[in-house]
Formats: structure tokens, C-alpha cells, sequence
């Protein structure tokens, strides 16, 4: 039975401020509102959907809300849910980020956000050790993994990170065997294969334009869009993508960029928000409520053209050996440029002294070994922050 826009938009609105913990926490809050509690899609339907967007680069999450939205209402319902799910953890960053200024003139305020850096390195690491066991389970891919972190050390840029990704598939292709248990079940969903093709031309046309140097707000537009487009393996995977968009050109300084990822960890809805922050506090046109605009619209655009290209053409092409080997080779990549980002610039931008590294040691062992809610870990590590500012000042 089909729903209304109004209908999806307050069913993810309700989720996008009180989903935490992440993508794989927002799947399992889909499952229960939508499989479970409102019985909008069976547990096939969703299963098909979540394999789809995991497949695909974008934030997976986002993707799946807005494929259970376009099921239910249409383009329209498919927009009212992105918009419900993602809105409210965007207006709480960029309220972050009017915030922070005010912060650092203060030692209690400049302590926490020293303390919110520091979550940011023991959230890193937690994604990096998961990620690393999940995607890089065997010595092919472990070594695809290891190649791509020195590749993306080398060069810290845009063509490294992208290098890397190309031959992590490439290597993939070569190395990966196939698991015939991995292919996942048929999808059906209400989009043409001529639709498809044009969300399919719109995006290529963008990520092409977007890799060559351009000024203005089309330069602002292409930086996020170009993070967005480049994301395999989790949400966790736009920080370097965003560092070298944002950081490497003076855009933004690494102090409030790891100030503002560590301040994501504490907000419902999806990691890509954070997007948000960066475009208002950029010190480029257009900036503020604009540029938090510009830069968000940016950033979730690819992921969700390319959802909505795919689909017509997902059975037949997710069923290729080929495909299926060169994405496992691209998910081990992603784990070798995430762990390059540990390093630089979660590491180096944050951890200055024994107590720093106390307390990243103590947020990484909860989150790893204690399952503590990120949330908790954000709060205690900003406090965390505050008082040793306190004490030495």
C-alpha cells in the first residue's frame, strides 16, 4: 500500500533525532520502524535494500532511508525521508558551529573541544579496528589494505585517496575470490531504466567536473561532492576525503575540523552532517546557514543519484563475479585510506600528551571491548577535557 510524503517525512523525522550510534545502529532503527512496526516492506525487500546501498558509495544509511521513502511515496516520499533523517542533526551542527567560537574563549570551553578531538581519534580507531576485521579478513585483501595506506601516506591528497580506491578494484579483480553465498536476493523498485540512466549521466558529469580545479561556489559545491562520491565502506570514510577537500586548501583549520567530527559523534542522524559544520565555519563564500546548505545538498547528492541510477540495473549487475571481487578490493582499500586518516590528521592534529593518550586509550578499549554508546564516550571525553584544562591553567 502506498503512503504520503507527510507520512514519510514524520516517520524519519522522528528517527532523525533519536537514531545514535551510527549507520549500522540506523539500519537496525530501520528495521524495527519499517519491517517490524509499521510492516511498509518485508524482511526480503529490506535486506535487498541494505545489500544495495553497502554495495555502493555514498552514506549507506541515508541511501537505504531514502529507498524505503521512494517505495512508499515515491521521488517525492524519497526526499521527505532524507530530509526527515538527516535535518535535524544538520541544524544541531551548524548551531555547533556558531557555538564554537564562543567556546574557545573560555579554558572550560576550549577544553572540551580539546576533549571532542579526542573522541574523534578513538572513534577513528574504533571504525578502523572493526572495519579492518570485517573487510580485510584474509591476506589478499589485507595486503590491498596495506598498499593503499601507503599509498594514501605518500600522497595526502585527492589523487592519492583516489589512486588508492582505483587500485584496490583493480587488485580486487586480480586477487579477490568469489563467495557465491555473498550475492543477495532481487530488488524492485519504481524507477525506469531511463531514469536511471539520466541520474546516472547527471552524476558522472559532476564527479567529472568537480576533479578539476574550480573557484567560487562551484568550487565549494565540487569539494563536497566530490568527498560524497568517493565514499566505500562506511560513513567514517569522508574524513579524509573532507580533510584534504576542506583543511588542505585553508578552507577550514584542523583544529575546528576535528573539533567539529568529534562533535558529530554526539548527534542522532548520519555522519555526512557534518558536512554542514564545515560549510558554515569555511572561510570561503559562501559560508554560514549558505554554505552549510551548499555544502550539505553537496555531499549526499552523488550517493543518492547513484542509488537511484543503479536500480533498474542492480539484479544483473550485482550478480557478476567481476563486480563482486572488485568491491571486495575497494572495501579493503577504504580500510588502508582510513587508517592513513588515524594518523593524519586525527593523531597529529590531537594527541599532544600522555593525558590526551590516556584518554583516546580509555574511549577506544569502551567503545571496543565495554560496547559503550558513543554518546557516553563523547560526553566523558569533552569533561574529560575540561578539567585537565582547568587544572593546568
Amino acid at each position: 500500500m502506498k503512503g504520503t510524503r507527510g507520512e514519510v517525512l514524520r516517520a524519519f523525522a522522528r528517527l532523525g533525532v533519536t537514531s545514535f550510534g551510527g549507520p549500522v545502529a540506523h539500519l537496525g532503527y530501520f528495521r524495527a520502524e519499517f519491517v517490524t512496526r509499521r510492516n511498509w516492506l518485508d524482511e526480503r525487500a529490506f535486506a535487498d535494500l541494505v545489500g544495495l546501498c553497502q554495495f555502493l558509495p555514498g552514506p549507506a544509511s541515508s541511501q537505504a532511508g531514502f529507498a524505503i521513502g521512494l517505495l512508499r511515496a515515491g521521488f517525492w516520499g524519497g526526499i521527505a525521508a532524507w530530509a526527515g533523517f538527516t535535518l535535524p542533526s544538520a541544524v544541531l551542527m551548524v548551531a555547533f558551529a556558531y557555538g564554537s567560537p564562543a567556546l574557545t574563549a573560555t579554558t572550560t570551553g576550549a577544553g572540551l573541544l580539546h576533549g571532542l578531538k579526542l573522541v574523534a581519534v578513538a572513534i577513528v580507531a574504533q571504525a578502523v579496528w572493526g572495519m579492518a576485521r570485517s573487510l580485510c579478513p584474509d591476506r589478499p585483501r589485507a595486503g590491498i589494505g596495506t598498499a593503499a595506506l601507503v599509498l594514501a601516506l605518500a600522497a595526502p591528497n585527492a589523487a592519492g585517496q583516489i589512486g588508492a580506491i582505483v587500485l584496490g578494484a583493480l587488485a580486487g579483480f586480480v586477487f579477490s575470490k568469489t563467495d557465491a553465498d555473498a550475492v543477495p536476493l532481487p530488488v524492485v523498485m519504481p524507477v525506469s531504466r531511463n531514469a536511471g540512466l539520466a541520474c546516472l549521466a547527471v552524476f558522472a558529469v559532476l564527479l567529472l567536473l568537480s576533479l578539476f580545479p574550480s573557484g567560487g561556489l562551484l568550487g565549494f559545491f565540487d569539494a563536497f561532492y566530490r568527498a560524497g562520491a568517493l565514499v566505500f565502506g562506511g560513513g567514517h570514510v569522508v574524513l579524509p576525503l573532507l580533510q584534504d577537500a576542506v583543511v588542505a586548501p585553508g578552507w577550514v583549520s584542523g583544529e575546528k575540523f576535528l573539533a567539529g567530527y568529534g562533535a558529530t559523534q554526539a548527534m542522532p542522524g548520519p555522519i555526512f552532517t557534518f558536512a554542514a559544520y564545515l560549510g558554515a565555519v569555511a572561510t570561503v563564500p559562501p559560508s554560514g546557514v549558505a554554505g552549510a546548505i551548499v555544502a550539505l545538498v553537496a555531499i549526499f547528492l552523488p550517493g543518492l543519484l547513484l542509488l537511484t541510477g543503479v536500480l533498474p540495473f542492480w539484479n544483473s549487475l550485482r550478480g557478476h563475479p567481476a563486480a563482486q571481487a572488485a568491491m571486495r578490493g575497494v572495501n579493503a582499500a577504504v580500510v588502508g585510506l582510513l587508517a592513513a586518516a588515524l594518523y593524519a590528521p586525527v593523531w597529529t592534529g590531537s594527541v599532544a600528551n600522555r593525558a590526551d593518550f590516556a584518554i583516546v586509550a580509555i574511549g577506544f578499549v569502551a567503545l571496543t571491548v565495554f560496547r559503550a554508546a558513543p554518546l557516553a564516550i563523547v560526553a566523558a571525553s569533552a569533561a574529560a577535557g575540561a578539567l585537565i584544562a582547568v587544572a593546568v591553567s
